[in-house]
């Protein structure tokens, strides 16, 4: 478990259950831009892959990631390009994010612009997480988006690791699993999620507090109880743990 890249792609995803709920749209139906194809962004698409995402689009400063791409190649990079774009998108990110539901930006700064956002489907979401300076500011976004979301504490729906990690990690060591699963992983987004308490949920409340104390209580429950499911918690004999 790597947390800017795990840990990262499970609040990506539980921020995303709850906009998806407040849009009325479905993972199998969507259409997502993940823009940054470093740890982070490869972790987040395959994440959402196992959510269960329709149509998941790469880009990177070569554009977009498809099958057969030769510039700026890695072996990640060639395994996720045989598994998304199905409709093989070639071009930059303004091609790609054409139609698109959602965009995730785990890059760098001022690379999404608020005209982009308008040729987006209706409802657009937008995770604009570079830090410090986001894909797109939300002062330029809020016009466009049906939900905005950054990795900074000073905006309104802040995607961040420790709503994960301390959870997640306390349910590995009850449980004495030997391995942090896929399955682990939803099930730590899922518990985030559900953190929301459906009265609470708008566009600018898609995750819960940093200070929620609860969070990381549901989260090692959720992630224990996964451990249990798949048969990676270990369980004690009286004399060792097998």
């Amino acid at each position: 478990f790597h947390d800017d890249q795990h840990g990262t792609a499970v609040v990506i995803l539980a921020g995303l259950i709850n906009a998806l709920k407040i849009t009325g749209k479905t993972f199998s139906n969507i259409h997502v831009v993940v823009n940054g194809l470093g740890a982070a962004g490869i972790a987040s698409i395959r994440l959402l892959m196992a959510a269960g995402v329709g149509q998941i689009t790469g880009c990177d400063r070569s554009g977009t990631l498809y099958r057969g791409r030769r510039e700026n190649m890695n072996p990640f990079k060639e395994e996720i390009a045989q598994k998304t774009n199905h409709e093989l998108i070639k071009g930059n990110l303004a091609k790609a994010i054409k139609g698109a539901d959602v965009f995730i930006g785990v890059s760098q700064g001022n690379v999404l612009h608020a005209r982009q956002i308008k040729t987006m489907a209706k409802d657009p979401i937008v995770f604009a997480m570079a830090n410090p300076v986001p894909e797109v500011l939300p002062e330029e976004a809020e016009r466009y988006v049906r939900v905005m979301a950054t990795g900074r504490s000073d905006y309104h729906n802040q995607i961040n690791n420790v709503l994960c990690f301390p959870g997640l990690f306390r349910g590995v060591l009850d449980c004495h699993a030997h391995e942090i699963n896929e399955e682990m992983l939803l099930a730590a987004a899922h518990a985030i999620a559900d953190s929301v308490a459906p009265d609470e949920l708008m566009e600018d409340y898609i995750v819960p507090s940093v200070f929620n104390q609860k969070v990381q209580e549901n989260v090692a429950a959720a992630v224990k109880n996964a451990a249990h499911e798949t048969e990676t918690a270990r369980t004690f004999d009286g004399f060792f743990y097998v």
